[in-house]
């Protein structure tokens, strides 16, 4: 169904910005005939952060066909690509990383412009896959963890149609795809762009280098996405202090900005005639669950807003976590094969937030229930990193905490360990910048009356 609704647009272009070659939908995608079965496969599509168009032209082919796929970086350590494909028995691999894949043999397949290389697996499969299971999206950003979110093509259609209620996305946009597929904002902008948009501009440059200005500047880009390590970082270059003429609007999700400085791009925007759309949303949900009307982001600029069209937002009566309901909420998780062969229509999504709503029906986010933060537009589990580290820097214990969705802060309890030797097994499991990494040594971790580390005491202890 989604891929129906993009074929449909006649204005659609895609452009390689190093090239800057042209191609129609058509043009792009693969024939998978030779690669068919009858039976419903899981294919891993391991994505490149740039959105390659031939990248696009294998994710839109197999959105096209009866696969289930499951996108994931193709930046990931080698050992957790080698884990997610023992827990889930992939039948198809695509990852230009890899020269080889044991039990799995090299295949090609072509588009009118390109030829790529994937691998299948030696033996039929007898994994069962649900009917309605059409995506996996990992919880997890860069961690690797095995947990997914299963999406079904309803989800993807009537999440990008209530997307495209409240963006002004229109035929003569001009949008650079700069956020990478496997992240569910990335996703989401390919999807409503590509259904209601016109040119999108793939293998673009890092948003925060010179390169990706020259190119703005070449293909005259209408909009921006970013998570707030975009934002902050583009305030520290100078963003503010240049008028781009063919700037529409941008967005802003992933996480709460600091208010300074989305007050600061507010300003830029009422004074530049560019619309400001900050969001909220999580994968469970597809990609966006609410968003703040550019007109009402003044006098609410901590808010994420009100819900999306056919979405409801309400709180819990005892805890006041945020919960939602809508057409775009998943099916359920997955922590390996054997999950796939579900699908639970969950009647509301409990969102891990706390929240409060005021008066007008804007809703603020005050806290988190769950153990995770976000950095870099990355959901990083703080749980699943204390156990990576554990097990790479045997004998010592560690605690992780989050500080403002800007540093993760690691305890250790002996000074054998470094701060080098932290940041080293964070990065090399993660690939994420070493400068959000905190050490700090602790001679005990304080504890709550059941025997659990106490976070909260930790947390107010430090101080960056």
């Amino acid at each position: 169904m989604i891929f129906d609704k993009i074929q449909l647009n006649k204005s659609l272009v895609l452009i390689d910005a190093d090239t800057e070659k042209r191609y129609q939908i058509k043009e792009i995608l693969f024939d998978l005939n030779s690669i068919k079965n009858k039976e419903r496969q899981l294919v891993f599509l391991y994505c490149n952060k740039r959105n390659k168009v031939s990248t696009i032209g294998v994710y839109f082919s197999f959105l096209k066909s009866n696969f289930t796929i499951a996108l994931l970086d193709e930046g990931l350590d080698e050992e957790l690509k080698n884990k997610l494909e023992k827990d889930y028995y992939p039948n198809i691999i695509i990852d230009d990383k890899r020269s080889k894949i044991r039990d799995f043999s090299k295949f090609f397949v072509k588009s009118e412009h390109f030829e790529i290389e994937l691998f299948k697996y030696k033996e039929e499969s007898n994994i069962i896959l649900n009917k309605n299971i059409k995506l996996l999206l990992s919880t997890s950003g860069t961690t690797g963890s095995p947990k997914f979110v299963k999406l079904s093509e309803e989800n993807l259609v009537r999440n990008s149609i209530s997307i495209n209620n409240y963006l002004p996305i229109v035929k003569e946009d001009v949008c650079p795809l700069n956020l990478p597929l496997f992240y569910s904002y990335g996703l989401s902008l390919l999807h409503s762009n590509a259904i209601a948009g016109g040119e999108i501009v793939c293998n673009c440059e890092d948003v925060l280098g010179r390169l990706f200005w020259k190119q703005f500047e070449r293909f005259g880009f209408t909009s921006i996405a970013g998570v707030p390590f975009i934002y902050e970082m583009l305030d520290r270059i100078g963003f503010r202090k240049k008028q781009y003429h063919s700037l529409k609007y941008i967005t802003q999700a992933g996480g709460n900005l600091n208010e300074k400085i989305k007050q600061q791009f507010l300003n830029y925007c009422l004074d530049n005639s560019v619309e400001f759309y900050v969001m909220y949303g999580q994968t469970e949900a597809t990609a966006r669950i609410s968003y703040v009307p550019p007109k009402d982001l003044k006098d609410n600029i901590n808010s994420i807003g009100k819900p999306i069209l056919d979405g409801k937002l309400f709180l819990d009566n005892e805890t006041n976590e945020l919960l939602y309901e809508g057409p775009n909420v998943f099916g359920g998780y997955a922590n390996g094969y054997r999950d796939l062969i579900s699908w639970i229509d969950h009647s509301q999504l409990r969102t891990g937030d706390l929240a409060r709503k005021d008066g007008k029906g804007f809703y603020y986010i005050t806290g988190r229930l769950k153990r995770f933060i976000k950095v870099f537009g990355n959901r990083v589990n703080l749980d699943e990193l204390e156990t990576l580290l554990k097990v790479n820097l045997d004998g010592a214990n560690f605690a992780c905490i989050g500080i403002e969705d800007k540093y993760i802060i690691v305890f250790c309890d002996t000074k054998s360990v470094s701060l080098d030797e932290v940041r080293k097994a964070v990065m090399s499991k993660l690939k994420i910048h070493s400068s959000i990494i905190k050490h700090n040594y602790i001679n005990s971790f304080p504890l709550t009356s059941n025997g659990k580390i106490n976070y909260k005491e930790l947390k107010n202890s430090y101080e960056i």
